[in-house]
């Protein structure tokens, strides 16, 4: 779809909207005005009023809409949201369904609400805001309200000090056929395995040093991949005694392992965890169907689940975590309900709910006619918040993501007490996220709403061909943590 930009230069704030309400037909950025279908559009700054309009020409069809405000009010956040409520009303006419969040384009959506909290307003007011300036339907306002209360109480944790830290372990059992992650299967890339954890130890032990000499503490620790429990047992206990050895946790309120696939799990690999030091675990099925999971490409059983989660419990664990996802191709809304109700019956303190990304760099190797529609998709999500309410619990964060099905999003729901808050602070981006590992990207928050990005080298093969340059980046990293005032 042709799109040219009259009057302004925010190709962002309207291509990414674009995206979202017309996912089958990107947008073909014009220099010049065009000729044929396509969108148009335009921004008019007058004296009193900045007016946007947009006009979507399709054959003899012409849509238009405009929205307009006082031109001393027009900042560049206030003229970006008048650009997208203006697309947002003629890409309404023009489509069969409204999507779920309105003229609302961002990953993050609960900082929308986080910050109007954060002003003074209520809930009420906040649920006014999302449905007359960005048309968000009641479902999404209520869940974003939700988590932004949670990301209220998550932030008063926080001291000026803390940061959370993030360690990457990119190997899977096997690649999912929708995983678009940096990872690596051991089947391929299992020789790395070894060396990958011998260069991540390094770093592990030189950003220890650097957390010690500079004053910061560690909030929150989550490692996360790939798949961690991949290591075996030995490995794993190893990875965790550095852990341990270097990082000074006495202030570290939660320290995840992603478990991931329940068939990397067995009784002593889980003892190791738990003793290792780990307070929370995610235990992901994606899907409690074993004709969905073989579609998908993972070589475990539902019941291998159900026996990976009991074996946690044994372990000691009272803090486990399990995703799923709607969408995935061959399931059904009855199988999706069967997930839900199995799930639930084992009675984890949080469910990640996700909604199936088709992402460039994953496998694509369904058919249409496998792939749920938009309208099950609704269903389906509709199903586990139903079903997540009566059971006690409440969305605790979300975000979302490029190419999901019907434009839905990521929502983790937590029983009371049990928010997962490096979550919190990781997709909020409330504080400094220092990451370790392949594929790992630092954030150090400067200043609220201020980030400097630092990224390790994303394969497993460059991280350890480059493990040398590994020291220079945290140099780099705590320079600037020192600059930083409180």
């Amino acid at each position: 779809m042709k799109l040219y930009l009259l009057g302004h230069s925010e190709r962002y704030a309207v291509e990414q909207l674009q995206m979202q309400l017309f996912p089958d037909d990107p947008a073909e950025i014009c220099d010049e005005p065009f000729t044929g279908d396509g969108i148009i559009s335009a921004l008019f700054r007058g004296k009193t009023w900045v007016t946007a309009t947009t006009r979507i020409i399709r054959g003899r069809t012409v849509i238009r809409s405009r929205a307009h405000i006082r031109t001393e009010k027009a900042d560049v956040r206030a003229t970006r949201r008048l650009l997208q409520r203006s697309f947002y009303r003629a890409a309404a006419q023009a489509r069969d369904q409204l999507p779920p969040w309105g003229a609302l384009a961002g990953v993050r959506p609960t900082k929308l609400a986080t910050a109007a909290l954060l002003e003074g307003k209520d809930d009420k007011a906040v649920d006014k805001m999302l449905r007359k300036e960005f048309y968000v339907t009641t479902p999404r306002r209520k869940m974003c309200i939700e988590a932004a209360n949670q990301t209220l109480a998550a932030m008063k944790h926080l001291a000026p000090r803390d940061l959370s830290v993030y360690i990457g372990i990119p190997f899977c059992p096997t690649r999912c056929a929708y995983c678009s992650f940096v990872s690596q299967s051991i089947e391929k890339f299992g020789d790395l395995l070894a060396p990958y954890l011998d260069v991540l130890l390094r770093e592990i032990e030189y950003t220890g040093k650097k957390l010690a000499e500079s004053g910061w503490h560690i909030r929150t620790l989550y490692m996360g991949g790939g798949t961690p429990t991949t290591l075996s047992s030995p490995q794993m206990a190893r990875l965790l005694q550095a852990v341990q050895d270097n990082f000074d946790l006495s202030r570290c309120l939660e320290f995840t392992v992603e478990g991931g696939r329940p068939d990397t799990l067995d009784a002593e690999k889980l003892a190791v965890i738990k003793n290792g030091g780990a307070t929370r675990i995610s235990i992901n099925p994606q899907t409690m169907s074993d004709s969905v999971l073989h579609t998908i490409g993972r070589r475990h059983t539902a019941q291998q689940t159900i026996e990976a989660y009991q074996m946690a419990r044994a372990a000691g664990f009272t803090d486990i975590n399990m995703d799923i996802i709607a969408g995935l191709p061959c399931d059904m809304l009855m199988s999706f309900t069967n997930t839900m109700q199995e799930i639930l019956a084992l009675d984890p303190t949080n469910i990640t709910v996700h909604t199936l990304a088709l992402k460039k760099g994953a496998a694509r190797s369904w058919t249409q006619a496998q792939l749920p529609g938009w309208e099950m998709v609704r269903d389906m999500l509709s199903i586990a918040s139903r079903s997540l309410r009566a059971a006690g619990f409440t969305p605790y964060y979300l975000y979302r993501q490029k190419y999901t099905t019907g434009g839905f999003e990521n929502t983790g729901w937590c029983r009371e007490g049990y928010p997962g808050l490096y979550n919190i602070y990781m997709m909020e981006e409330l504080h400094t996220i220092l990451s370790l590992g392949g594929g790992g990207m630092t954030k150090v928050q400067l200043a609220p709403g201020q980030l400097e990005r630092f990224h390790n080298p994303k394969s497993p093969q460059d991280y350890i061909a480059r493990a040398d340059e590994l020291p220079r980046q945290k140099d780099e990293i705590f320079d600037l943590l020192a600059r930083i005032k409180e």
